[in-house]
């Protein structure tokens, strides 16, 4: 057996295992099945570790034929299938047409066009869920055509797996891996083709609205052509876009051509960038409501509209007048920024709803745990994901988020509203510190905040349920614009909560006083227990402990100092005789 452990601990093939057990069966078949996890989990690592290798390389491309090529062969690497091709979807014909193939040969196949419905394409388009086969040709789920069977055979393909693309509910796409011989796909492939999708459909969105931004500016740019300054800004602009620049740089970059400061502020007047000097009064970004700039006393205003809303305004000064180029110019920067924080709302809307739909399946149970930690993984993966805390927040939860403390918001992994409820999934924390640190969001915002856990992924279901019953049973007991764990709640949090912990209920209750014994040898545990025998009299307590009143009064006095003003009040002192009685109990 030692050798086997050894060998294990030096990553040894299978076949060596074997050897290692000679006629040891049963560590054979142990050791085997071992290196088999081992050899899964490091698969399973280098599949995660590549989808991060490519969403990077997505990330860094700005062609949008090059995203294609690069997605194509990427699924064709990772699945490692013979071809690896990528349907669009066409609006205006209604139907899919490929776009991007890896490793195909035949020139029907690579100019084939897929109607919605026909072949495992056409399914998976009109659909919008993945299909896959072992033998296309022989499978009859499919609805053959000629064109969509000549094709496919003129390639030789057999084995077909195909995923949709979809970005916020829109249909992109396709994404197909298939083999030229027969060859079944497994449900990691399956999800690994999936995530590869979900990375590719959002990139060639925002590489199509990259374009898109670009074609806009080429068009504003064009109607000026031959003013030099004017095109050196264009080309400002369009770079600060394509390379993923903020409204920062856009403001700086006014600033710096035409040496003037800028303010940028958003609809209601919240400054959003400052370049330039920044030596200045109020500035009046309420005053313009088109897009053509406009002289209001010594600053120039243009507001920033997409879709016929504001969604800002550029407000220029620092300088006696402008000319026509350098107004444009100023226009121009007005179109960039509306388009620019466009797409900001629009990507914090999407990653809003992204978090909103994972929340849902990880608290109504529903889906592959495994398929939940890949999807979390892409959304945050600068958390650990093993233990979570739950909040359920109850009330008028719109302007919680908003009231979030930074260190909260950095433990944040997810949130969205569930059950009526705003729920928070906090990392790397525990339900009391969490509860202490959003009591000044709930008094603040009005709210209720139930806090449990922490919690792995199997039991998040029943760590969402206990904090919801929880947050009901604060609001019974009137303690609403609070956040508490079930210990705060004392007897009440223990009849609401499905699973107790009593040591480390007996610890939040006493654990002062306890704490103060163990260190200085007292018995102020044993002062309370006759303490309140004695029906809550110091001096009956005094003659069961055979001491001086005076003696139980000072004990009494240092039992306040630790727990607190109140512990006297029916409530507070029914949770700790409760708890002295568990103490006693685990105690033995």
């Amino acid at each position: 057996m030692e050798e086997l452990l050894r060998l294990l601990a030096e990553d040894a093939p299978g076949s060596e295992l074997a050897r290692a057990a000679g006629e040891d069966a049963v560590a054979r078949d142990l050791a085997l099945r071992i290196r088999a996890g081992i050899d899964a989990s490091k698969k399973r690592e280098a599949e995660l570790s590549a989808l991060v290798d490519v969403a990077r390389e997505l990330a860094s491309a700005r062609d949008p034929g090059g995203v294609l090529d690069t997605i194509v062969h990427r699924a064709r690497t990772l699945i490692g299938t013979d071809v690896a091709y990528l349907t669009l979807y066409d609006a205006a014909r209604g139907d899919t047409y490929m776009r991007a193939t890896d490793g195909s040969v035949s020139a029907a196949f690579q100019q084939l066009r897929l109607p919605l419905g026909a072949g495992l394409g056409g399914l998976v388009a009109e659909t919008y869920k993945p299909y896959w086969t072992a033998d296309y040709p022989s499978d009859r789920r499919f609805r053959h055509t000629s064109p969509i069977d000549s094709a496919v055979g003129e390639e030789g393909l057999v084995a077909i797996c195909g995923t949709p693309l979809i970005v916020d509910g829109a249909f992109v796409g396709v994404l197909f891996a298939s083999n030229r011989t027969r060859r079944p796909f497994s449900r990691e492939e399956v999800s690994l083709l999936g995530s590869l999708a979900a990375l590719a459909a959002v990139t060639i969105v925002q590489v199509r609205a990259a374009t898109e931004t670009a074609a806009a500016l080429d068009q504003v740019s064009a109607a000026h052509a031959g003013v030099e300054h004017a095109a050196a800004a264009h080309d400002r602009f369009a770079e600060i876009v394509l390379s993923g620049g903020d409204v920062d740089a856009i403001a700086a970059a006014v600033a710096e051509l035409l040496d003037v400061w800028v303010v940028l502020v958003d609809a209601v007047g919240n400054e959003l960038a400052v370049a330039g000097d920044t030596h200045r009064a109020a500035v009046p970004w309420q005053e313009s409501e088109s897009g053509r700039l406009t002289r209001i006393g010594d600053c120039w205003v243009v507001a920033a509209t997409a879709k016929g809303e504001r969604l800002g305004a550029l407000v220029i000064g620092g300088v006696d007048d402008l000319s026509g180029a350098d107004q444009r110019i100023v226009e121009r920067a007005a179109v960039v920024t509306a388009l620019v924080l466009l797409f900001r709302r629009q990507a914090a809307e999407q990653s809003q709803r992204a978090q909103a739909d994972l929340l849902a399946d990880v608290l109504s149970g529903s889906a592959d745990p495994r398929t939940l930690t890949d999807r979390l993984r892409l959304l945050a993966p600068n958390h650990r994901h093993d233990r979570l805390v739950v909040a359920v927040v109850r009330g008028d939860h719109s302007a919680v988020r908003a009231r979030l403390s930074a260190p909260l918001e950095e433990k944040l992994v997810l949130s969205g509203p569930f059950g009526g409820d705003l729920v928070l999934l906090l990392a790397r924390t525990d339900p009391v510190s969490a509860a202490r640190e959003l009591a000044d969001v709930a008094k603040r915002a009005a709210v209720t905040i139930a806090v449990t856990g922490p919690a792995g992924w199997s039991s998040l279901v029943d760590a969402h349920r206990q904090a919801a019953r929880l947050a009901a049973t604060m609001l019974r007991l009137g303690r609403s614009g609070e956040s508490a764990t079930p210990d705060d709640l004392g007897v009440a949090g223990l009849v609401g909560a499905a699973d107790v912990d009593v040591r480390a209920h007996v610890r939040h209750v006493l654990g002062a006083v306890l704490d103060y014994d163990d260190q200085r040898g007292t018995d102020l545990v044993g002062t309370l227990h006759a303490y309140f025998a004695a029906g809550q009299s110091p001096t009956r307590a005094a003659t069961s402990l055979h001491i001086h009143p005076n003696t139980v009064q000072q004990r009494l006095d240092r039992i306040a100092a630790l727990l607190g003003d109140g512990w006297q009040s029916p409530e507070r002192a029914l949770d700790i005789q409760v708890a002295l009685r568990l103490q006693q109990a685990i105690r033995g």
